[in-house]
């Protein structure tokens, strides 16, 4: 069985990054590189990452026209990333355009396509922070479209709470890798995830990769919180 965890890399600069990325390596399957560090490092962080051997998930999260997130996904997939993230709810078109052009750009370069992976609905998110946006306000009910409409538009992947991970186990295609945030291991602080489960929680209701930041970046040993976590799995 693959590592399927994927740290967060959610510090503020290249040599943190690549200090925790050291770390905790041993015991994780990628590293995941966001907004925050992607903008302070760019590029060549992700390349310095990549030069180590790990896999990077770049969670950047395009959402525009079909056009524009095509070409984002070209140059997600020049810079060697395993996995990328785009907006379901940027329809159909823009879906079908960024899975293409991943598919394109890695036959040209022979090499695999990064897995593009739809985001539903943002952990952060609950029925009152979807009321306030005046369309559908049951969680559950809009991941359902958005995930059957990624799985349509031909995404081989998803990310989506840990809480509709049965849910969306019971009707999507079963090569679908779903790729869950919201993991607690219950000794944190409360924060602004609303729809979390354990590692092993997770992984039992199918999930086929976790995102866990805060629990081993903010760990007082991230290695041996890494440790602790895979142990869980075991």
């Amino acid at each position: 069985m693959q590592n399927p965890i994927i740290v967060a890399l959610d510090v503020p600069s290249a040599e943190q990054a690549l200090s925790l990325a050291r770390e905790v390596a041993p015991f994780v399957g990628a590293f995941k590189v966001g907004k925050e560090l992607f903008v302070s490092a760019g590029p060549e962080f992700v390349r310095q990452l990549r030069a180590t051997g790990a896999s990077v998930f770049l969670d950047l999260k395009f959402h525009d026209i079909p056009n524009t997130v095509a070409k984002a996904v070209a140059a997600a997939t020049r810079l060697d990333v395993q996995m990328l993230t785009i907006h379901a709810g940027g329809g159909s078109e823009m879906m079908r355009a960024a899975e293409k052009s991943a598919q394109d750009t890695a036959r040209n370069l022979g090499r695999p396509a990064p897995l593009v992976l739809g985001v539903t609905v943002l952990t952060s998110m609950d029925s009152s922070a979807l009321e306030e946006l005046g369309g559908e306000t049951d969680v559950a009910a809009h991941v359902e479209r958005l995930a059957r409409l990624a799985a349509t538009s031909g995404l081989r992947g998803l990310v989506c709470s840990p809480l509709e991970l049965t849910a969306l186990r019971g009707f999507l295609p079963t090569t679908m890798q779903l790729v869950t945030p919201g993991i607690r291991t219950g000794n944190e602080k409360a924060d602004d995830q609303k729809r979390t489960l354990s590692p092993r929680e997770a992984i039992a209701a199918g999930a086929s990769w976790l995102v866990v930041g805060r629990p081993i970046y903010a760990a007082p040993n991230p290695a041996e919180a890494a440790r602790a976590i895979l142990g869980s799995l075991a």
